[in-house]
This record gives structure tokens, sequence and C-alpha cells, in this order.
């Protein structure tokens, strides 16, 4: 055989292994949680979830929300094979179909709120929607709020109803070099503050505005702890993310201030560098897990479930109650007292095995 023809069959050779070795498809799986015995602590009871990025809760059924557009139901610990309905959402990055949340009183009116980006004139919006649903069906749908400045990457997306009974809506910024958080008249970069029909309440701390609070980037997690006082978590550009205490009317900062440094602006009550990318958070209050009213925090690029204790408004302690499972994206309290994840593998920054994504219910 002619040396340079062998030479050349070694040199392709190699080459064609490099490729195979750097390919993520090659990459092993994530170490999945052992759920084949009944008293393991975790519980797997949806799969194959397209990019999921909320949960929500009725009496006796999960509302999870895919980026895609398509709201689940999980009746009965059983994924149906109907969406409640797909949304014409956005196929951007940071947005979609993203948050959701239920009425305190949807056992009676089956009001359903979520939160989604769409494109007008190739212009990025975000809307919040009210639906009615009936049987696991979308039965009537009306906007709540509109024309909140979207994004390929920032736009928040997180709603909540806060113990006040009011409707809570986390922006984020149409860019990443965007002033707009700081702008009273810009809906972006802010937490907005609404009655559930939308109107802006009047104890607001801004005259006719839903502003409640400004000065963010991108907020990924709200919840309240038995005080009534609100944490919001953030993420930062590269690093500096953070959970913040917010108050009404108070000024968070960006993009004048990353974490802390300036007097103007209120400092957050945890700044993680490196990045951890937080997401949803929920102050434990059920009676099935020993968690004794804790912050529980998923973790994105952290690929962990965070139990953070807190103390006269500081996080003074903080553990991992549960790896192994890739990224998290949020995490809720169920009315069974247990806590529910969703996991956040095939977003496009993981290794997703066969079953990504999916919906956990940890049990100890």
């Amino acid at each position: 055989m002619n040396k340079k023809i062998r030479i050349a069959g070694i040199i392709a050779a190699l080459v064609v292994s490099v490729i195979i070795l750097s390919s993520p498809s090659s990459a092993p799986p994530l170490p999945q949680p052992n759920v084949e015995s009944k008293n393991e602590s975790i519980q797997v009871l949806a799969t194959n979830l397209k990019k999921p990025w909320a949960i929500a809760f009725a009496k006796d059924r999960i509302f999870v929300t895919e980026k895609e557009g398509a709201i689940r139901v999980i009746q009965s610990d059983t994924l149906l094979d109907e969406p409640l309905t797909v949304l014409r959402a956005a196929n951007v990055y940071g947005g979609g179909l993203l948050g959701i949340t239920t009425h305190p009183d949807f056992e009676n009116n089956h009001l359903l709120y979520a939160y989604y980006t769409y494109s007008e004139n190739d212009v990025l919006f975000n809307k919040v929607l009210r639906i009615t649903e009936s049987d696991n069906k979308l039965k009537d749908a009306v906007i709540i709020i509109d024309k909140i400045p979207g994004s390929q990457f920032y736009n928040g997306g997180v709603i909540k109803f806060g113990p006040d009974g009011k409707l809570y809506v986390a922006t984020g910024l149409p860019s990443e070099n965007s002033h707009d958080s700081q702008d009273l008249f810009s809906l972006a970069g802010k937490i907005l503050r609404l009655n559930d029909d939308g109107t802006i309440p009047d104890d607001n701390p801004f005259p006719n505005s839903p502003v409640f609070s400004l000065g963010h980037r991108d907020p990924q997690g709200m919840a309240w702890d038995k005080y009534g006082s609100l944490y919001v978590t953030e993420m930062g550009p590269t690093k500096n993310d953070e959970i913040n205490l917010v108050k009404p009317g108070q000024n968070y900062g960006w993009p004048e201030q990353e974490c802390s440094g300036k007097e103007d602006y209120v400092d957050p009550v945890k700044c993680y560098d490196p990045s951890i990318e937080p997401g949803g958070i929920v102050f434990y209050s059920g009676d099935k897990l020993e968690y004794n009213d804790s912050l529980i925090m998923a973790t994105l690029r952290g690929s962990n479930l965070y139990k953070l204790d807190v103390s006269e408004n500081k996080i003074v302690s903080q553990k991992s109650i549960l790896g192994g499972t890739g990224r998290i994206r949020d995490v809720g309290l169920g009315p069974d007292g247990y806590l529910y994840v969703i996991t956040s593998n095939t977003d496009g920054k993981a290794f997703p095995d066969k079953l990504d994504d999916k919906l956990l219910r940890i049990l100890k």
C-alpha cells in the first residue's frame, strides 16, 4: 500500500474518532433517580415532557406548561394524552409558554392564568391569558395584560397569586442592554401586581400603575414566606444570580447594579458567583416533609434542588436535597404536602435521556 495513502487513512480515522467522541449525542446520560422500590424517596409521575417550564396545582390535578405552547394535565398521577390547550407561543430560546398559576378559588371558577411570548409584525411581546377550563379543555380565554416587551432570551415569565389574593407577574427585558427596567412607564424588568381581572389595585405603590417593584433583569421564581414576605430569584448575565426580598416601590438596580454596590438600589439577600441559574422557588409549609418553612429552590446550571434556611430575611444555610436528575426548572408544593419538580434537560443545555423531561414527586 502506498505510504501516503496509509497515513491519510490513519489521519481520517483519527478525525472521525474525535468527532464521535466530542458529539453531544455520544455523551453519557445524566444519572437518574432509582424509583424501582416502593420505599424510594422519588416518584416519576410523567415523562417525555417537551421543554417544561412551570407547575400549577388544583385539588386533583397538576398543570405543566411546555414552552412550545401546550398546557399538559396530570390527573390521578397520569399524564393525559391531550393537552388542555396549545397556545401560539413564539419559538425563542428564552420565551414561549412560561408561567402558569391557578386562581385561589379555582375549584369553583376553574380559572387558570398563563404567561407566554408571542410575535406580532416580527416584534416579540408577552401577555397573560386568563383561561376558563372545563373537563381539562379550554372553554374561554381573556387577555389580562398585554404588550409586555419580549425578547429572544429575557422574558421573566413567573406568575403567582400572593397571600393578598393579587396576581403577581414577573417580567424580563427586551435586550441585555435595555434600561427599561428603570422606566416606570415600561412593563419590562418589573414585578407587576394586578387584580384577578387585570385591573390595577388601588393600593399599588405607584398610582394607576401595575408596577410593584422595578430594576429586575430576568426573574425566574417567586414565593412568599409565612409572614407574607415576597422572595424572587433572578438570573444574572453570566454570574451574580440573585435572591431578592421584594417590597412595594423598591428598585433592585438592573442594569445599574449587579448584586450590590450602590446606595440608590436594594441589595439582594443572596448573590451567586459563579452562576447557578436559579429557577422556581417555594416556601415549604406542608406536613409531609421535615423542611420547616425552608425556602426550596430549583437550579438549572446548579442541577440541584436546594433547601435554604432563612432567618430575619437572611439566607443562613443552603444544602442540596435532590441531585442526579440534571437541570431542574421549577418546584412546587402540592396540596398533598409533597414537593414536585420538573426537569429541564430538553432545553438545549443538557444531555437528555430517552425519558426526559420528567415531573417528579418528592416523598421524603
